[in-house]
């Protein structure tokens, strides 16, 4: 169930004092203080952004993908096979052994993605902090930097067939092929974030706020997905 889109173009500049390890230390530190505390039932809910993977599992993801990082196992996205293996490296295992894996794999990753520019592995922590979110009902982070400057890159990314104007927030941007009178979508920078990396269903993005029929651009709007069925949070 990995979360990371690997061909995006370049983005605009990060905020001012951010970078791109800071997004995926601060990431971590969210995570370790939503779950950190949290007994076997909580853990053991299922995510319905994840299916198949309950909490535990998507946080034994994140620490196997750190893990594996700094081991040099891998390199780009993991496959199917290899994201299985990852969460049953933990599989059982209590939470706060699985914290402490990630933490003390964590500064090798932070200086992959320093050294890189290793968006991948931010917006995978990213986007799972947000499925944790969603599975235990505590929102937040939404209007944090990462998730501003990610949802922009993939915006960005955007290669519908029509020309399509997507508005959210502060953003105004034009893609695809030249024309007039492009599909008009408005949106938000967190809403974007979730529908690019699949965490929205086909009907969940028919129904937003277009100015037109959607149909033609529904299938290029997602980097993998969508999700099967529609995703509340």
């Amino acid at each position: 169930m990995s979360t990371v889109p690997s061909n995006t173009p370049p983005s605009s500049p990060l905020p001012s004092g951010a970078t791109l390890a800071g997004f995926y230390t601060g990431a971590r530190a969210r995570v370790t203080e939503l779950v950190a505390g949290l007994g076997d039932t909580a853990l053991a809910t299922p995510t319905a952004a994840c299916p198949g993977w309950s909490v535990a599992d998507v946080v034994a993801h994140l620490a196997a993908v750190a893990e594996d990082v700094v081991a040099g196992r891998l390199t780009g996205p993991p496959s199917d096979e290899q994201t299985a293996a990852q969460v049953a490296r933990f599989r059982g295992q209590p939470i706060g052994a699985v914290l402490a894996a990630w933490e003390v794999a964590a500064p090798g990753v932070e200086e992959a993605i320093a050294s890189f520019d290793v968006w991948p592995a931010v917006l995978d922590a990213v986007a799972h902090e947000q499925d944790i979110r969603g599975t235990l009902g505590r929102p937040g982070g939404r209007d944090g930097p990462d998730v501003w400057a990610g949802s922009e890159r993939m915006l960005r990314a955007l290669a519908p067939p029509v020309p399509m104007r997507v508005t959210c927030e502060d953003l105004d941007i034009t893609v695809g092929p030249e024309g007039a009178n492009p599909l008009e979508l408005r949106t938000t920078r967190f809403e974007a974030l979730r529908w690019r990396l699949g965490r929205r269903s086909r009907a969940q993005m028919a129904a937003f706020d277009w100015s037109g029929d959607p149909e033609p651009v529904l299938d290029h709007l997602v980097i993998f997905g969508p999700a099967a069925s529609d995703i509340l949070e």
